[in-house]
């Protein structure tokens, strides 16, 4: 079978189960802030939850497009459920690189079949946009390092069986950022509040504490020093999966404005029909478009090596395509537009968080910015 027809029949198999089992729980999901553990279960059945796992570690070894695939797909249905399954892959990204034999062999099968769920630790109350001023410590004593800080903005918080955290082995030195690996069971590690946010709610978002947490030397996953380099080069495959995601969100508020403005009638004839309303859909659907192209090409070039500004570019545009028609989605709903009876409204909440996670549009524009006319 060839790559193309092998990604047409993932896509296809991916769609039939968003549309069946994530879609149709979407809602309840997010008014409950309730994440579906059966919809898990059933990304893990299908493989996804190993979708960037090597075969050899059980995994279904996806290469870079089909990963935006099936990104833009799940998020068409659920963007919490795609983001979900984005950072369990950023987790088992870097275990996979960076970590050692022994790390993938211990973690990685169990991992690709859906248990432990990863989480991945970076961001600080104090330290965002700029990882180098964490303050979070991972300090050497003996063999064992003992680790004392917090992290926030953690999706899969109060799911994950594993962290993957960065932390400097000195809290003065900016250069000893680190990578380990930390099971969520260690004592000292604590779960903290679940965060009641706009968008994304069924999708769990807390703090994670550490408070005299050991690990073994072990569990050290870069050389000491290495782990903002670390990060940044999964981010950059991380920033083309929000932006495949954008490109879901999307579509699916296109979709739905398009299925709305059919059906709706307005001054004898469906609203689609006046000059307003399609050339809102026209801009919609170009603009999507432009978003999707521009993602597959970032996927692509990673496919080849890593390339910031391709990847910056699509999540910057991909994004704020999906504020954009998103908005435009609810004013095609007109009233309906703004309640909970229709999705859009859902959609206008979700989109938002891409133009801010995994690199706000403002940082996405200095690292294009910094790689022009390379």
């Amino acid at each position: 079978m060839s790559l193309a027809s092998e990604r047409r029949l993932i896509e296809e198999t991916v769609t039939e189960f968003v549309d069946n089992e994530v879609r149709p729980r979407a809602s309840e999901a997010d008014e409950t802030q309730t994440f579906p553990e059966d919809v898990w279960d059933g990304l893990a059945d299908l493989g996804m939850t190993g979708l960037t796992v090597s075969e050899s570690y059980g995994g279904f070894d996806a290469d870079q497009v089909t990963y935006s695939v099936i990104n833009e797909r799940l998020a068409r249905g659920d963007l919490s459920v795609a983001t979900a399954l984005s950072v369990h892959c950023l987790a088992t990204a870097c275990i996979e690189e960076f970590g050692t034999e022994t790390h993938r062999e211990e973690w990685l099968p169990a991992m690709a079949e859906g248990r432990p769920v990863g989480a991945f630790a970076l961001s600080e109350p104090d330290a965002g946009s700029n990882p180098a001023e964490m303050s979070t410590e991972a300090k050497k004593d003996g063999d064992e390092y003992v680790i004392d800080g917090k992290k926030q903005w953690i999706t899969n918080g109060t799911r994950a069986g594993v962290v993957v955290l960065f932390a400097k082995t000195d809290r003065e030195d900016p250069d000893s950022v680190t990578q380990f690996l930390v099971p969520t069971d260690t004592d000292g590690v604590e779960v903290g509040k679940k965060e009641d946010k706009l968008g994304l709610r069924a999708s769990d978002t807390t703090t994670l504490r550490f408070d005299g947490a050991r690990i073994p030397e072990s569990n050290r996953l870069t050389e000491v020093g290495a782990g903002l380099k670390a990060a940044f080069s999964i981010l950059t495959g991380g920033r083309i999966a929000i932006a495949s995601q954008a490109v879901g969100v999307a579509q699916a508020a296109l979709d739905a404005a398009i299925e709305y403005a059919d059906e709706r009638e307005q001054f004898g004839k469906p609203i689609a029909e006046h000059q307003a309303i399609a050339h809102k859909l026209a801009d919609m659907a170009t603009e999507v478009k432009a978003a999707r192209l521009l993602t597959r090409d970032a996927a692509e070039k990673n496919e080849e090596g890593v390339d910031p500004m391709a990847a910056s570019m699509a999540k910057y545009f991909a994004s704020e395509t999906a504020v954009d028609v998103a908005n435009e989605a609810v004013q095609v709903h007109g009233g309906y537009g703004y309640t909970k009876d229709f999705d859009v409204e859902r959609y206008y909440r979700d989109a938002k968080i891409t133009t801010i996670y995994e690199g706000t549009s403002e940082i996405q524009k200095e690292i294009i910015a910094r790689h022009i006319g390379e």
